[in-house]
């Protein structure tokens, strides 16, 4: 009987013990998901913004109860490119002329050029398998920086028949007509069979450089077609996260990812570095230890670390000084709590199954309210009294 109880509580113990490794780190529950499309991958390119932004009004296609649908990402950078490339050479130059663009950029392409699904235009049009957009870029670059310099005295026709050559000879050409489901479409004529109105969409941003409540176009090299957001204080903004998943919508999230905090395994915090800030039990973890190693303990995951406080002044000082980076697109999609109860969004990258959840993120509200560059929400999604704010009907 003693060695029967004997192994029980070895049986015990192991079984706690297991537990306890297997809780080790971030532990994360579900709260609230809502449908999203298979995660994708932008490979080497510099697309996050119209995987993302597809990626959201797929999602809000499914929502309208307009179905699953896999939109191509390449029409869209076609077609931004092909703008953009008209635009620096009606500014002389005096735009950034890069791969990078913003989420008002789809909305615009979608509204005067419409879409198409993945399997019309897949923009594999170059021998790869994935998506390899180096040497594309370089060649419109050159192109186009050799133009605004206007060796002619003047502009010809055919300068765009050229820039046009360069899009088709990577990405395909943009379809007139195609067959989707055994009907036949335009471009157009799809999205008018999608029916999403893209004047429902608005961008929202949150900094102390212009007055709260207006609208302003935000200063980053990316936003070329000057796009405006509105601008709140940051805990409104904030307000909008929560509002919008739990009426079943998700947000369209542009934010700086070139922190430690957002790391590779699939999980994003900010760490308070400060030991003088943390609570008396947590300082005892911290106290004594040398940089190095205090930084090792707060990015490894390997236990919940605190996290800071986060104000107004504190994104616009990260924001001024160029801390805060417009770096990436992505969609947040749900809302997760870890083992501490502490509240995460879900985000759906567009780096392939990477990391520890294959592709998704779990990253914390303190990252959110910190790094946040803007985002974009259907105008039903915010609160109604953030809305009258705003002037938004």
């Amino acid at each position: 009987m003693k060695k029967l109880l004997t192994g029980v509580i070895l049986f015990i113990l192991l079984s706690v013990s297991i537990n306890a490794q297997e809780r080790e780190g971030y532990v994360f529950t579900v709260v609230k998901e809502l449908p999203v499309t298979p995660v994708k991958n932008q490979n080497r390119t510099s697309t996050c913004w119209s995987f993302s932004a597809l990626s959201f009004l797929e999602s809000e296609l499914i929502r309208s109860g307009k179905g699953v649908h896999d939109l191509s990402e390449m029409f869209i950078v076609s077609n931004a490119y092909f703008d953009k490339g008209d635009k620096y050479i009606r500014t002389s130059g005096n735009i950034n002329f890069a791969p990078g663009s913003s989420f008002g950029d789809v909305l615009h392409v979608w509204k005067n050029y419409g879409i198409v699904p993945e399997e019309v235009m897949s923009g594999l049009n170059y021998g790869e398998k994935s998506h390899t957009h180096n040497e594309m870029d370089a060649a419109l670059s050159g192109y186009i920086k050799a133009l605004v310099r206007n060796p002619n005295g003047k502009f010809t026709p055919a300068w765009r028949v050229g820039f046009r050559g360069i899009l088709d000879a990577y990405l395909g050409e943009v379809p007139d007509k195609f067959t989707y489901s055994g009907k036949e479409y335009t471009p157009q004529s799809f999205a008018k069979h999608l029916a999403l109105d893209t004047d429902n969409y608005v961008s929202i941003t949150s900094y102390t450089h212009h007055p709260f409540y207006s609208e302003f176009a935000l200063e980053i090299p990316d936003n070329w077609r000057w796009d405006r957001s509105y601008n709140l204080p940051v805990n409104e903004m904030m307000k909008i996260f929560d509002y919008a998943i739990e009426a079943g919508y998700t947000v369209l999230w542009a934010s700086d990812v070139s922190e430690k905090g957002f790391t590779r395994k699939g999980v994003a915090i900010v760490p308070e570095t400060e030991v003088s800030n943390m609570s008396g039990s947590d300082q005892q973890r911290w106290l004594g230890v040398t940089r190095s190693e205090l930084d090792t303990k707060l990015y490894s995951l390997e236990q919940i670390v605190p996290e800071k406080n986060i104000t107004q002044y504190e994104r616009q000082i990260a924001f001024d000084n160029g801390q805060t980076t417009d770096d990436h697109g992505m969609h947040i999609y749900g809302v997760a709590k870890d083992q501490a109860g502490n509240k995460y969004y879900i985000v759906k990258n567009s780096w392939g199954e990477t990391g520890d959840y294959k592709g998704i993120w779990y990253v914390s509200e303190t990252y959110v309210k910190y790094k946040t560059m803007n985002i974009v929400v259907h105008k039903n999604s915010i609160p109604s009294e953030i809305r009258k704010k705003l002037g938004i009907k």
